[in-house]
């Protein structure tokens, strides 16, 4: 395996945010049903995953860190799942919190490779002040135990508050603690001081409340101002099949695409936030870790549904790769 995989291995990582169920029926789909003009999908296989916050946290754990995830679900047997799945993959989840509200879960009706349906069953008010001061106590005593880095995993459904964003970049930056901020919507001020931002190009235009073209330009352009306006150490622009950029302390880096064939890009942003924080928890360079994400990126969007990558398959894909001594430059 090769020596940053190895570096990878061991390094304690802590997952906050939107912790979700991602529920598939992947159905056969051969008549319209007679009691109106809709598709009868007749459900073949049903298959649960982790999604949102939990699929950063699964990415990080085959990739063979040492996990712990934190945020909250409803008291249901969607929690139940969950814990379950966790256990399973040796993610630490006493700090996910059980509230009154049912834990967040996706369905998804998917017909041969094509996405029918989704049913969103979720509440995303606002966490309590009460909750966020849990999650604050439970993030500042694992950092007291040793964390390695600490991903911040916002979908916008109710656990990313303004106040939790601010206290977790000051609570990592007094502990000098890398943070990873895989972001949403429009109001980046709760970032403000964040170690590195890993927006879409979507998130981008939001933030910068304008549309954003994919053009080198134009994101170098857009980022800076963005990443000077809130004081981001990094920001880096995942791209689709223009790859990604980098904007850090020296030029701007663009790494261009490793995807083959583009199956599915859920989750293609979850997996870019696990390697960069595992990365980085392991002091391994920010551009390297940048190739890292992308080549990860590029394996997953093959997949069909929500997908964690393995060590393994990093490792098989660094092999593809040629001239590595390149990124370290």
């Amino acid at each position: 395996m090769h020596s940053w995989l190895e570096k990878i291995a061991e390094k304690r990582v802590l997952v906050i945010g939107d912790i979700m169920l991602d529920r598939y029926y992947f159905a056969e789909v051969t008549r319209i049903s007679p009691e109106g003009p809709v598709p009868v999908a007749k459900v073949k296989e049903t298959k649960n995953t982790l999604g949102g916050a939990a699929n950063v946290a699964h990415n990080l754990a085959r990739l063979g860190c040492q996990v712990l995830i934190a945020g909250i679900s409803g008291d249901d047997e969607n929690r139940q799942i969950l814990d379950r799945k966790f256990n399973a993959l040796g993610i630490g989840h006493a700090g996910l919190l059980k509230i009154q509200r049912p834990t967040t879960t996706k369905v998804r009706v998917v017909g041969g490779h094509q996405q029918m349906l989704r049913l969103d069953f979720e509440d995303a008010g606002r966490i309590s002040r009460a909750v966020e001061n849990r999650l604050l106590t439970y993030l500042v005593r694992q950092l007291e135990n040793r964390l390695d880095a600490v991903i911040l995993s916002d979908y916008a459904k109710g656990v990313c508050s303004p106040a939790l964003c601010r206290n977790v970049v000051q609570t990592c930056r007094q502990h000098q603690v890398p943070l990873v901020v895989d972001p949403k919507g429009a109001q980046w001020q709760k970032y403000k001081g964040a170690f590195l931002v890993t927006p879409n190009v979507k998130e981008l235009g939001e933030a910068s409340r304008a549309r954003v073209g994919n053009d080198d330009k134009t994101i170098v352009a857009v980022g800076t101002a963005l990443r000077q306006r809130f004081g981001f150490e990094s920001l880096m622009v995942t791209r689709s099949e223009q790859g990604l950029t980098l904007m850090a302390a020296d030029e701007p880096v663009h790494i261009p695409t490793y995807a083959r064939e583009v199956f599915d890009v859920s989750g293609a942003g979850d997996t870019v936030a696990a390697v960069m924080g595992a990365a980085l928890a392991a002091g391994v360079k920010m551009v390297t870790a940048a190739h890292l994400a992308n080549l990860a990126a590029g394996v997953v969007v093959g997949k069909l549904g929500t997908y964690a990558i393995s060590a393994a398959e990093l490792d098989a894909a660094l092999a593809d790769v040629e001239r590595l001594e390149d990124w370290e430059r």
